[in-house]
């Protein structure tokens, strides 16, 4: 890891206002904001470790787990919440055995909940990495977990 983080901040100044661009390169590289690499951007700044935590704990956009290699978004927009959103979550849940922002122990899988996908007319939807599943049911979540989520 050292490395990377490394070549990530020689790229930056050492300013301040460089802090969100470093944490989102950093996130980009790991999937996540790593302890050690916090730490070292709070030295690598010259801002304490509380103010760098403070200011990636108010952005949604920033993790501090690493995502699942199927990393599952259930969409929460109008269209899906009206169409059942809160059921397709919760037998995700099931069937992954973990809660919404959590990844699995094998990291396999992770799971998050979503805004808008940009798909209202396929709701409730959901997606497994870059792959949009639409009109969702408890059967259907079921059979796409039921193998691992293949």
């Amino acid at each position: 890891m050292e490395q990377q983080l490394e070549a990530i901040l020689a790229d930056h100044p050492r300013k301040r206002e460089e802090l969100i661009p470093i944490l989102q390169e950093v996130q980009a590289e790991y999937s996540y904001l790593p302890t050690e690499a916090m730490l070292e951007i709070a030295r690598y700044t010259g801002m304490p470790e509380s103010r760098v935590y403070g200011v990636a704990t108010f952005y949604a956009q920033f993790r501090f787990t690493p995502m699942g290699k199927k990393h599952t978004m259930v969409c929460r927009g109008t269209a899906c919440h009206v169409n059942g959103a809160e059921r397709i979550l919760e037998e995700v849940e099931e069937q992954l055995g973990i809660k919404e922002g959590e990844t699995t122990e094998d990291l396999e899988h992770s799971l998050e909940t979503v805004a808008c996908i940009g798909a209202c007319s396929l709701a409730p939807c959901l997606m497994i990495n870059n792959k949009v599943e639409a009109k969702m049911t408890i059967n259907k979540v079921r059979e796409l977990y039921k193998n691992g989520g293949e």
